[in-house]
């Protein structure tokens, strides 16, 4: 058993040069072999050397092995597919070997070429006692003579390809059939192909003649011959093993058809190449062209015939004849070593001549022989340059005229608008005149130039050529509709380069900003149009371009102006209310418009004051209050484009009261026990609602409010009790002032009234709790509705007294005395009912005691009616120290 390891890791073969594959050989020659046999295996390769070492690889049911050996040789016994590599060779081919327990097997080679021996043999193994062996190709018995059903082949061809295999019959008649080999002919090699070092060999040089065709990998060691023709004849007369055949020297005599051949050595015959033409050419002499006749100046009309003639070179020869560089005529000749051209001469064949000879080596080319033709111009040509139709002023332009046909010394001349500009001589003929001048505006126009060589003057066609003028500095121009810019205006917005070709392409700008562009085609400026707003203040500039540079306008400011807003007037005051003597901030500011805002400040529909903002925002003015600073006050914004006045914001200035008088208003010329007394208590200034207190010896008796200012009454029914001072004090929220003591004697009762006590009690009671109730119907209003309108005080028509005068039938005692409901002026206003409780009166100390205050719990409810007054005129209110009034 050989020594086989695990195959891990194939490493590349690397190189620039790829050497040949291995290759397989086996011994004995067959692929199928009995179970216990050895099988030979050859390694050969490139500089096959027995020293070098030899790597073998086996993959078996998938199970890689390697092994390496010294020599090129191993012997197996085990099945698998085989590879070797030599040292200097790429890994070879797969031979697949097959050791079988088979009774009848076919021995044949694994791969079959051109011309090799083939053996098929038939082997069956002793004891299987095999007896009828036969040999069946493609399924069909061969026929065999002799008892052997071998076949030996001993050049293999296309015709032995097929699928062979052998039977043989068992002592129990029962069949045995072998494996089946399909045998494919390969070719050795393919057809040769001639190479010649040159299919146009130089008449006494060396050409060699190589026969190339490649060896199947598996037979290179099989050795080839090869022979060479020409024409039908060997070049040689025995078979080399060169595939290449030199001849030291070549002449006309050994142009003709060439191929080879190549063959095994032990073949009867080979493959022969395609055939391979090959002329042996001598290249042409320097050719030389003549004129005939000669002359110094041929005419226009004549005739002439110009020879290229070669001394020598291989037929044919293909002739060139040139004018002026240009191809004109070619002919070929077989035999003339002199080809004539004849051609007419006219105005056009005058110049220069050549002509060339060409055998295949590449042509060569004669001296130039120059016909002189008295020949016309043709029409001249005007160029310009620097070329365009357009150039800027000041550039330095040059107008160059040429013919490109006529004979020498032709004059030049430059005309502008059919003005000649200047003339020039070109003695050479192919020279031009050229004429240069610096660009102005009047150099605009059409240019052509006449030449003249004595057939007469030819002109060019015209040259137009506009002089463009770079654009001047452009000049914006902004305008409104009015001396000012508002918001909402329309703004025209100008731009005019007053110098420059056109078009000109003007860009706007805003704060280095892009507005837009728009081009004038002829010229002159452009207008774009700008709905205002106010951020469209600020600078503004243009840019004038016409291809030769841009232009930047100066910059022009604008300022848009923006209507004032509505102001907005804030009053502010020290404290929560403002009183006399108090300085009032009154400030006035429009959120919105342009500066300078103006701002007038109004009471009552009166100017106060004005002043200025030069910046903007909101002014304020000082006002040290009076009294008659009570009332409405607005403020007004101007800043020129129309004024806007303020919402107007009504302010009440706290007037302190004054020293109240005490008046005491009795029946008769004395106050007697019974009487009612009205008290009055008025206060000649102060602002409104007043609370008036009234006071018997420092007592209080009764208080009483007057919303709308003025004074305030009390009635009392005296008693003896009440003989005393009495004052009064009034009060608005800024302090009190008191009265003086008034003094009153209250004397006993006379006969004549004592009638009329009871009446005049009951009368002073109901008229007492009526104005009672009135007085606290007002104050009650005031203090329990914050912020309501302040009620007047209530009055009274003459019409309405008798009508509302509350009317008394029975009146029980005080004790008894139960509530009266009386309308009190129901035809007009709001009803306010008020609550005036029955006095009980158990003495007249008491009654007079209890009135004031109205205190009595027992006492019973008098609900009588009061009208709502209208508004006064001014009352107190809370100023905000910072918030505006709107």
């Amino acid at each position: 058993m050989l020594p086989w390891i695990s195959l891990l890791v194939l490493a590349p073969i690397s190189g620039q040069f790829a050497p040949p594959k291995s290759v397989i050989s086996l011994h004995p020659p067959w692929t199928v072999v009995f179970k216990g046999e050895k099988v030979t295996l050859t390694c050969n390769g490139f500089h096959l050397s027995t020293s070098r070492r030899t790597t073998w690889h086996r993959e078996h049911r998938r199970r890689k092995e390697l092994h390496e050996t010294l020599g090129n040789t191993l012997e197996v016994q085990e099945p698998g597919e085989y590879r070797c590599q030599v040292q200097g060779s790429l890994l070879s081919s797969r031979v697949a070997l097959l050791f079988t327990q088979a009774l009848l097997i076919l021995g044949a080679p694994f791969a079959v070429f051109e011309d090799d021996p083939v053996l098929l043999q038939c082997r069956a193994k002793r004891e299987a006692a095999l007896e009828t062996l036969r040999l069946h190709k493609n399924g069909k018995p061969m026929r065999i003579s002799g008892k052997i059903p071998d076949v030996y082949i001993a050049h293999a061809s296309l015709k032995d390809n097929g699928a062979y295999h052998c039977t043989g019959v068992k002592k129990d008649d029962s069949p045995v059939s072998s494996n089946t080999v399909k045998i494919q002919v390969q070719e050795l090699f393919p057809q040769p192909v001639l190479k010649a070092s040159s299919s146009w060999p130089t008449e006494g040089g060396p050409l060699t003649l190589t026969c190339q065709t490649q060896l199947a990998p598996q037979r290179s060691d099989v050795q080839l011959w090869f022979r060479f023709f020409r024409d039908g004849q060997t070049l040689e007369s025995r078979w080399s093993n060169s595939p290449e055949f030199q001849i030291t020297a070549v002449w006309s005599r050994d142009s003709g058809s060439y191929w080879c051949q190549a063959k095994r050595v032990t073949s009867r015959a080979g493959k022969m190449s395609q055939e391979l033409q090959i002329n042996v050419k001598i290249p042409v002499s320097q050719p030389v062209l003549t004129l005939s006749p000669p002359g110094a100046q041929a005419a226009e009309g004549e005739v002439a015939t110009l020879h290229c003639e070669v001394q020598r070179g291989s037929f044919p020869i293909t002739y060139q004849l040139y004018h002026e560089g240009a191809p004109l005529k070619k002919e070929e000749g077989s035999s003339q070593r002199a080809m004539p051209f004849r051609l007419p001469l006219t105005t056009e064949r005058s110049g220069s001549y050549d002509c060339s000879a060409d055998n295949g080596f590449g042509p060569r080319r004669s001296e130039g022989v120059h016909i002189p033709l008295k020949v016309p111009m043709s029409q001249p040509i005007l160029t310009l340059s620097p070329p365009g139709a357009q150039a800027a002023e000041g550039e330095v332009v040059t107008l160059h005229c040429k013919v490109h046909r006529g004979s020498s010394r032709i004059l030049y001349k430059l005309y502008h608008e059919g003005v000649i500009l200047g003339s020039s001589l070109a003695p050479s003929e192919g020279e031009g005149a050229s004429f240069s001048f610096p660009l102005t505006t009047e150099h605009s126009g059409n240019y052509y130039c006449s030449a003249d060589n004595g057939f007469g003057p030819r002109c060019s066609e015209a040259v137009s050529l506009s002089v463009i003028v770079p654009v001047s500095r452009p000049v914006l121009t902004l305008r409104a509709p009015g001396a000012q810019a508002v918001v909402g205006d329309v703004l025209e917005v100008r731009c005019e380069a007053h110098r420059g070709s056109p078009p000109i392409l003007y860009r706007f700008y805003h704060e280095d900003v892009a507005l837009g562009s728009s081009s004038a085609p002829s010229g002159g400026g452009v207008s774009i149009n700008l709905s205002l707003t106010a951020d469209r203040s600020g600078n503004y500039s243009c840019e004038a371009d016409n291809v030769l540079g841009t232009q930047h306008s100066n910059t022009v400011s604008l300022s848009v102006t923006v209507p004032v807003s509505r102001p907005v007037l804030t009053l502010r005051a020290p404290g929560a209310q403002a009183a006399v003597g108090d300085v009032l901030e009154l400030r006035c500011e429009a959120q919105r418009g342009s500066p300078p805002i103006l701002y007038r400040f109004y009471h009552e529909d009166v100017a106060l004051e004005s002043s200025s903002a030069p910046l903007g925002r909101g002014v304020s003015i000082n006002l040290s209050l009076t009294a008659e600073h009570s009332g409405n006050y607005s403020c007004e914004a101007d800043n020129v484009l129309g004024a806007q006045r303020s919402e107007v914001v009504t302010f009440c200035v706290i007037v302190p009261v004054s020293r109240p008088v005490l008046t005491l208003g009795a029946p008769g010329a004395q106050a007697a026990v019974g009487d009612v007394l009205e008290l009055r208590c008025e206060a000649q200034r102060g602002s409104p609602p007043i609370l008036y207190r009234f006071y018997h010896e420092g007592v209080a008796l009764e208080s009483s409010s007057t919303p709308s200012g003025g004074g305030a009454s009390f009635n009392l029914s005296l008693t003896a009790d009440h003989s005393g001072n009495f004052s009064c004090e009034a009060h608005n929220g800024l302090g009190s002032q008191r009265s003086e003591a008034v003094p009153l004697k209250v004397t006993g009762l006379t006969a004549n009234r004592s009638g009329l006590t009871a009446t005049g009690v009951a009368g002073g009671l109901v008229s007492l709790a009526g104005l009672a109730a009135l007085a606290l119907v007002s104050y009650c209003r005031l203090s329990g509705k914050a912020g309501g309108r302040p009620t007047s005080k209530p009055s009274r028509s003459s019409s309405d007294s008798d009508s509302q005068e509350p009317t008394y039938h029975n009146v029980p005692g005080w004790v008894e005395m139960q509530p009266v409901y009386s309308n009190v002026n129901p035809r007009q206003g709001e009803v306010i009912y008020s609550e005036v409780r029955g006095i009980q009166k158990k003495n007249s100390h008491a009654a007079a005691s209890s009135a004031p205050g109205l205190q009595s719990k027992d006492s019973s409810v008098i609900y009588t009616q009061v009208k709502r007054a209208s508004a006064p005129a001014c009352r107190p209110q809370l100023l905000a120290s910072s918030a505006p009034h709107r």
